[in-house]
């Protein structure tokens, strides 16, 4: 259902609010450059210091701007299932065509709690819902044979996988099936995870580099694996780069090194150093994005 470079959006901010004329270009920008789906309100568009009205505006600004030309996918997910119900069905509402729900951090769930939580999210709102498995933030990693549990419910379509080991990929596919949907999200592990089964990624690369990321994901599902080897490459130092600091903040940087927002984040999150400025720019220049 969903594949290739799905970008997930930063969220652009001014005068401490969310720049929504900055955040309509930027997703214009997106899909003019080939950027194959949208994820607003995920990690990278800093959806824990959102307020729920931000949150839901936000979606709605990238469901109105994407008029039906990719695919939204808006981030819902919070620690309280309630929360993540109401979110999820602000989005279908809204016209998403999917909910991107993170396993519930902080709470440290079991196993038998996510599924339950997912469970809940199923049987309480029509959407296709991709599961995002990030064990480094939620502190909690959804096991395949869960991940397959889940995938018996009618409306859990696939999952973000951001564990960076590839082989859940193909661990994954042997539990939950053909069909379902393995989007990487990890920039850096990308490839492998493409080889072991995956059909796209969620990438915080391609709000910097939209069209490279495209190119990418297309030479691979074109079988021309040396240039994407090539693109890979070209693009490494930026997938590490991207992280010298808490992510958006390096990202937020580059994208106001192209001219596409300011790099304003919000508290915790605050202006990242001088040195991680060098590294983002450095490694843009070397993917030639500022030459």
């Amino acid at each position: 259902m969903f594949s290739g470079s799905i970008c997930a959006l930063i969220t652009p901010f001014s005068n401490g609010g969310v720049d929504e004329k900055a955040f309509e270009r930027f997703v214009d920008w997106q899909i003019e450059q080939g950027t194959n789906a949208l994820v607003p309100c995920g990690t990278t568009g800093e959806s824990p210091t959102l307020s729920h009205d931000e949150h839901m505006r936000v979606v709605e600004i990238c469901v109105g701007v994407a008029k039906g030309r990719v695919p939204v996918i808006a981030g819902t997910g919070s620690n309280s299932t309630e929360e993540a119900i109401m979110l999820t069905g602000h989005a279908k509402d809204a016209g998403a065509d999917a909910a991107l729900v993170v396993t519930p951090y902080y709470n440290k769930p079991t196993q038998e709690g996510l599924f339950r939580h997912y469970k809940a999210l199923n049987d309480a709102v029509d959407i296709p819902i991709i599961i995002y498995n990030i064990p480094g933030r939620s502190v909690i990693d959804m096991l395949p044979e869960t991940m397959a549990r889940c995938a018996q419910l009618p409306n859990i379509i696939g999952v973000k996988d951001a564990t960076a080991d590839v082989s859940r990929a193909t661990a994954q596919k042997l539990a939950c099936g053909e069909d379902f949907c393995q989007l990487s999200g990890e920039d850096i592990t990308q490839l492998g995870f493409l080889a072991q089964g995956g059909v796209g990624c969620i990438s915080v690369t391609a709000n910097i580099a939209p069209k490279e990321m495209a190119d990418f994901q297309a030479a691979w599902r074109d079988g021309d694996i040396k240039a994407a080897q090539s693109l890979n490459e070209r693009l490494m130092p930026l997938h590490v780069d991207l992280f010298c600091e808490s992510n958006p903040g390096p990202v937020k940087y580059g994208a106001s090194l192209l001219g596409k927002c300011s790099p304003d984040t919000r508290l915790p999150l605050c202006e990242i150093a001088d040195s991680s400025k060098k590294k983002v720019e450095v490694a843009m220049r070397s993917a030639g994005l500022l030459n």
